[in-house]
């Protein structure tokens, strides 16, 4: 009976453990936070073209480099879908963004719990569980936070109408294909915006 306890009881310190690795694992997976802001009042439909600003903050040195050409080409595609037309000379919004990598440590703590066997012969060859050690598992883990903001601006008011802004961690993926994760995140920002009336 005791043994059976005993099951029971690691059964259950088992379980919690995998829940929180389950909770774990999801808290780690969930895509980047995406968040936006808009002047008041704005009529989106009233635009139907737009170009990006002459000096992006993604370009280096004067000349234009490959993450500016990734963001360029997916903010292309976001406002070409939602009926906006690219016109370099004459444009009602202006487009300009940014993206920034930092990276960051994090130190997690993770509480545990072990238990001591024993097998006593003086006890007749029974085996049992002590009681249980309560431990927590300290961990530093280091990892990159991408962050993309994006902003539309009315070229006739000289004013920001809208903007868009994703920060989340960025994995061996994301780094091995920027032209993807690019795509991917500023999909997920025009998620945010709105809807033309």
């Amino acid at each position: 009976m005791k043994n059976l306890k005993l099951v029971t009881v690691l059964s259950r310190h088992k379980w919690l453990a995998a829940v929180l690795a389950v909770i774990t694992l999801a808290a780690c997976s969930s895509g980047p936070k995406v968040r936006s802001d808009q002047a008041a009042d704005i009529n989106f439909s009233q635009y139907q073209t737009f170009a990006f600003v002459s000096e992006l903050a993604t370009d280096r040195a004067g000349y234009t480099t490959l993450i500016t050409q990734h963001f360029k080409d997916a903010i292309s595609t976001e406002l070409t879908a939602r009926g906006y037309r690219y016109d370099e000379t004459a444009p009602q919004l202006l487009v300009n963004f940014n993206s920034n990598v930092a990276n960051r440590s994090e130190t997690r703590s993770i509480p545990s719990t072990h238990y001591h066997y024993g097998y006593y012969h003086y006890r007749r060859g029974i085996v049992y569980g002590g009681f249980p050690i309560y431990n927590t598992e300290v961990s530093t883990v280091h990892y990159k936070v991408g962050t993309v903001n994006i902003d539309l601006v009315d070229v006739a008011k000289r004013q920001l109408v809208w903007e868009g802004i994703a920060e989340g961690s960025l994995t061996q993926r994301d780094l091995e294909q920027p032209r993807q994760a690019a795509a991917r995140t500023v999909a997920l920002i025009f998620e945010k915006f709105p809807a033309q009336r």
